[in-house]
């Protein structure tokens, strides 16, 4: 497992989300800093040797390989799961692949081989490298800025990815699984992370070491200044007390794991993790949205992109009750935006307007709506938009937040099934079985055909030409508008551009 960190405001989290979803008020502080820190203990499993990838693989699909019997023709479709955290935490581990295996067997199928890799999230540094030849440069897993890149590699855990899909490519037939029938699969920041293949080196060094890419609510904020990405290293090594990126690679790696620890406990504003992609110039010449919008993207892959009806109230800070708070919150995420741009946004795109004509009847869910657009949900109309098919769906079982849609993915079958409407109880568990194993046809259909179909529910049809997608409600599934692709989506793609220029 890599080095893992978790911020402050997540502990009070869940206390605003119950409070406002039951309509009580929420009576704690949103001030971050007046909470009280207390460093956790690190997992025992934490290492920054952590670059490791399980493989799950149907019996009958092993049990042919070890026999020596597996041919070109009868190679099994690879599934690769990249895991999500808002990347500083997660590993290889989170989800149990189990039930998604075994819903890919069924009807004489001979299944998918499932992998799953590990990638630095936070931030770690190298720790190389006795008797081998890997080169001293200490990567770090998100730093950027110039003092990283004058010895060292920005966005190093992309290049982690990379690496461990390089790896299914060449050894993945080992284990009965085709490389030419590759796809990803991910959420959250896993989801961002496929984005991110695709765009990456602006489409200029050839295609994605896959073949197609399952999408899950890509989100991530961007971080393009190099002045601000200098900021947030040069804070690190304060918390490290040394000078420069040379003296902290002469630390432990315990000190090393309980700074990381430490900032992005501290020093994470609400919403927000610290650390996550920067634009760098080489992986990462531009933010996604602009180089889709440029063409500037490997078009041969095969996408299918989803999201959950409210991304973002999960990353919505309190203080959107008050009038100031949803303008607060945007100058953390986007800061020095033009006083006029900021006026737009609040005055015209997301007016103080509460009777429901722009999707909206209070401040929190105002706020919560911008910062869906800005963080996740205009990421998938870029895509939709930017490829000639795509196949997408919307989750939206209440109450339809950010990862709630996990539990239906990696779905057991014999699973407790919870009918009823408990916040909690709804975001880690089951309410309809059935749509669980709809959701799981779709994904595996789509990962051995191209084209998801269940015999649970309806075909999913091409996302264009009428911007058509799959709803996914708690007692239906049936097509529907896609609501993202609108004007506002528009402005943001533009205006990200246009700020990273």
């Amino acid at each position: 497992m890599c080095p893992q960190a978790t911020t402050k405001w997540e502990y009070v989290q869940p206390v605003f989300i119950l409070d406002y979803l039951n309509n009580l008020p929420f009576t704690l502080s949103t001030d971050i800093s007046s909470y009280i820190y207390v460093p956790t203990i690190q997992n025992p499993l934490v290492s920054e040797d952590c670059l490791f990838l399980d493989i799950t693989v149907p019996k009958k699909v092993f049990d042919r390989t070890k026999a020596k019997k597996s041919t070109g023709k009868n190679l099994a479709p690879v599934l690769v799961w990249i895991y999500g955290g808002g990347f500083v935490r997660g590993d290889k581990t989170d989800e149990n692949p189990r039930g998604l295996v075994e819903r890919s067997t069924v009807a004489g199928h001979d299944g998918v081989v499932f992998v799953t890799l590990n990638y630095r999230v936070s931030k770690t540094i190298t720790v190389c490298c006795q008797n081998t030849n890997v080169s001293q440069t200490g990567a770090f897993g998100w730093l950027g800025g110039d003092s990283v890149t004058s010895d060292g590699t920005a966005n190093a855990a992309f290049h982690d990815q990379r690496f461990a899909l390089d790896w299914v490519n060449k050894n993945i037939h080992l284990f009965g699984g085709d490389s030419s029938r590759v796809t990803v699969m991910g959420g959250s920041a896993g989801g961002a992370s496929i984005l991110h293949h695709i765009t990456a080196y602006g489409g200029d060094q050839g295609a994605a070491p896959f073949q197609q890419a399952i999408i899950q609510s890509p989100g991530w904020v961007p971080v393009i200044s190099k002045e601000a990405q200098e900021e947030t290293l040069q804070e690190f090594l304060g918390f490290l007390n040394v000078g420069t990126i040379e003296e902290a690679r002469t630390l432990s790696s315990d000190k090393l794991i309980a700074a990381n620890s430490d900032q992005i406990a501290t020093k994470s504003k609400w919403g927000e993790f610290t650390y996550g992609p920067t634009v760098d110039g080489t992986f990462v010449p531009a933010l996604p949205g602009q180089l889709l919008l440029e063409g500037k993207f490997d078009r041969n892959v095969n996408v299918m992109v989803t999201h959950v009806a409210d991304e973002a109230l999960i990353f919505t800070s309190p203080e959107s009750y008050k009038s100031t708070g949803l303008a607060s919150q945007m100058s953390n995420f986007i800061p020095n935006s033009p006083k006029k741009v900021t006026d737009y946004i609040l005055d015209v795109l997301y007016p103080p307007v509460y009777n429901g004509s722009y999707g909206y009847k209070d401040s929190v869910a105002r706020s919560a709506l911008v910062l869906s657009d800005m963080l996740f949900q205009c990421n998938t109309d870029y895509i939709n938009r930017a490829f000639e098919k795509t196949y997408a769906y919307e989750f939206n079982i209440p109450p339809a937040l950010h990862g709630q849609d996990s539990s239906y993915t990696f779905y057991t079958t014999g699973e407790p099934v919870i009918n009823n409407t408990d916040v909690i109880s709804a975001l880690w568990s089951i309410r309809n079985a059935t749509v669980a194993m709809a959701m799981q046809d779709y994904f595996l259909s789509f990962t051995e055909h191209g084209v998801p179909k269940s015999s649970l529910a309806p075909t999913m049809e091409p996302w264009a030409p009428r911007a058509q997608l799959m709803r996914i409600e708690h007692d239906n599934i049936q097509p529907a508008h896609d609501s993202t692709n609108n004007p506002r989506c528009r402005f943001w793609q533009e205006a990200t551009a246009s700020y990273s220029q």
